[in-house]
This record gives structure tokens, sequence and C-alpha cells, in this order.
């Protein structure tokens, strides 16, 4: 025991930071913070990408049938979105990552819920919906809630979460992001502000 006091006064710093990393793997908000100060430099943030414009019409065709469901079991289908920017987020609150980046998306919603030019598709994946509804409640955030109503297009989801889609008005895929990212900061509303102003 005389031993381990001794180990420990000498190596305090060591023993703290085994804490904090045991801490981190156990704790998913611990995991969430600590990817929330990564994103937070913009480090791993991607950009809006310039219209590609030929490939319009086959990239609207393949996810034509998407559609989702909002809490009252109203139906969204992706062709009612034309004319709009599409903001689209496939997240569950099991995973740290969409944790980590969930206030940035109710930062950018609370910017933008009020344009009639913007849509936003938060689309929860986990396997029971009342642990999303309980998740978005618990922290406060005000986003739409809304799941599959059917399959989901592999252009727009592949598998991975958190994965963020912007479709611009004409409804090609501008940015296809997985992983965190930081949707909060003024250089992405220049961006989103840029696909608002384009002509459908």
């Amino acid at each position: 025991m005389e031993n381990l006091k001794i180990w420990l006064r000498n190596n305090i710093s060591t023993a703290l930071l085994t804490v904090l990393f045991i801490i981190i793997l156990v704790n998913k908000d611990a995991k969430a913070w600590l990817m929330r100060q990564v994103a937070s430099t913009g480090i791993l943030n991607s950009s809006i990408a310039e219209s590609k414009g030929s490939q319009n019409t086959s990239a609207k065709e393949s996810y034509a049938g998407f559609t989702l469901k909002n809490e009252v079991g109203t139906v969204v289908n992706s062709t009612d979105l034309q004319n709009k920017v599409v903001f689209i987020n496939f997240w569950a609150s099991w995973c740290p990552p969409c944790r980590a980046e969930f206030p940035s998306v109710q930062k950018l919603y609370e910017q933008y819920k009020n344009n009639p030019d913007m849509v936003f598709l938060t689309v929860n994946l986990d396997d029971n919906a009342a642990l999303g509804k309980s998740y978005l409640k618990e922290k406060g955030f005000t986003v739409p809630f809304l799941v599959p109503a059917g399959s989901i297009p592999a252009v727009l989801y592949n598998g991975s979460l958190p994965t963020t889609i912007i479709l611009d008005k004409k409804g090609e895929i501008r940015l296809h992001h997985t992983g965190v990212a930081d949707y909060g900061k003024q250089s992405f509303y220049r961006q989103i502000d840029q696909l608002l102003d384009e002509k459908p």
C-alpha cells in the first residue's frame, strides 16, 4: 500500500490522465464533449461544393423515393422539397459523434428555421425512436424529429453516423459529410446563405 502511495505521488499526472481516459471511454457525453472540442477547430469540417449541374437529374432520381415520418406520423417526401435548400442529418442518441455535433446542428436550425427556403430533416436512426425523442427533450433541442418511412437510398446514407447532406434548390447534393463537424460557425452560415441566394 505504501508503494502505491509513493507511485501516485510521483506519477499524479499519469494517474489523472488515466482516470480521464477511462471516463471518456465510458461516458457518452464525455466523448461527445471531447469530439466537440476537436470539431470546433474546424479541421473536421467539409465545405459545400460548387454545383456540377450535369449530375443534377441522376442524383435527384437516386433518392426520389426517400420518405420520412414526423412525430405525429405525417409523411415527408423528398419530392415535396423542390426549390428549397435541404439540410439532412442522420443521427442516433447512442452515437458520441452525433452528440458532439448536435449543439451546432441546433444552432444552425435556430439561425434558419424561419427561412421559407430552408428545410431541416434531422433523421433519428435509434432502434427505438423513443430514445431519440428522450435525448432531444433531455438536452432541450428543438430540431424536427423524423424517422425513415422506408428504405434510405445509399446515395444519402451508407451506414456511418453522423452523416450530413445538403441539397441545393435544384435537388443537387452539394455536401455529403460523414463524421462529426461544427455547423454553428459564421463561415458555414455564409455558405448556406450563398445556396439560399442561388436560383432554382
